[in-house]
Order: structure tokens, then C-alpha cells, then sequence
């Protein structure tokens, strides 16, 4: 993780079409070099908790992840873990980590058993999932690790803003 620079926070502004708030890091870069995903400050400046510690701003791989939800891929994945109780005890390791990573920045007790995506029991939102797996490395969000192998070189469509 790395803080963000001024010059991070206007390309995030440009991706997102929108100033983001409570961004504390730049927890990942795209091979483009423009961040990708931010890391999220678990309670906001004005005191409103804030579950989603890693965002995806870059609009390819937000578009790569929406094309992916729109063809059910989040229902193929709910199936499968539905069914695979070693893929559902990997997800529950997933939602595990990202409470842990959220907890050790700032304790909320709001959203102490709340992490993002669906996370321990449902698969809803690939952006959030994807995020978490570029921020921590492969093999920690096996959807997320899914979802990137899905998407491929998200980057190739040109800078990301």
C-alpha cells in the first residue's frame, strides 16, 4: 500500500466521475500505472461507517466486471460454492481476511462482522471481489482470483483515464 498522491486522487476523481472519500492508500496499480483500486478508511470523515476497505476505480476492469454480473457468473459462482463445501470454506477465508485487514486500520464495531461482496454466505458484486484480490495477491479471494483470470488484460483497452 502506498499513500495516495495528489495527482492519484485526481486520476481516481476522473475514473470514478466523482471526488472519492475516505481514501487512505493506493492498494493497487494498474500495469497502465494509474491506481485501480484504493483502500478505503473503514469510518468516513463524517463518522458514517464504511465496509468496503478496497474499491475498484479503473472503468475497464468496473466495465469487465459488470459485462461478467450481467452474464450470471455471480450465480454460477453462488452454485458452485453452494455445492463445494472446500470452495465455501476458501470465500469464508476470504471474508476472514478482509475483516482482519479492515480491523487492524480501525476497529468499527457497526460493521465489525460485515466485510463486502456477499462475503461469508453470497456472491454479489465481481468489483468488489476483484479488488480484494488484486489488493491482496492471488489465493486470498477465490472468487476474486476468478473473476481476474476472467477478465484477463483489463488494462489493454488504453490507460485507465
Amino acid at each position: 500500500m502506498e499513500s495516495p498522491q495528489q495527482a492519484d486522487l485526481d486520476v481516481v476523481e476522473s475514473q470514478l466521475g466523482r471526488r472519492p472519500r475516505g481514501t487512505r492508500a493506493i492498494a493497487h496499480r494498474c500495469p497502465c500505472g494509474n491506481p485501480d483500486v484504493v483502500e478505503t478508511s473503514p469510518r468516513l470523515d463524517d463518522g458514517t461507517p464504511f465496509p468496503t476497505l478496497f474499491y475498484l476505480t479503473c472503468p475497464h476492469a468496473t466495465a469487465a466486471c459488470s459485462r461478467l454480473e450481467s452474464e450470471g457468473l455471480m450465480r454460477d459462482m453462488q452454485e458452485r460454492m453452494a455445492a463445494d463445501p472446500e470452495l465455501a470454506a476458501r470465500y469464508a477465508k476470504a471474508h476472514e481476511d478482509y475483516l482482519a485487514r479492515r480491523t487492524e486500520i480501525e476497529d468499527v464495531p457497526e460493521i465489525a462482522r460485515v466485510s463486502a461482496g456477499g462475503m461469508p454466505d453470497r456472491v454479489k458484486c465481481l468489483h468488489v471481489h476483484l479488488a480484494h484480490a488484486l489488493a491482496a495477491g492471488p489465493g486470498v479471494n477465490p472468487f476474486g482470483d476468478e473473476v481476474r483470470d476472467a477478465i484477463g488484460a483489463y488494462w489493454s483497452g488504453g490507460r485507465c483515464r
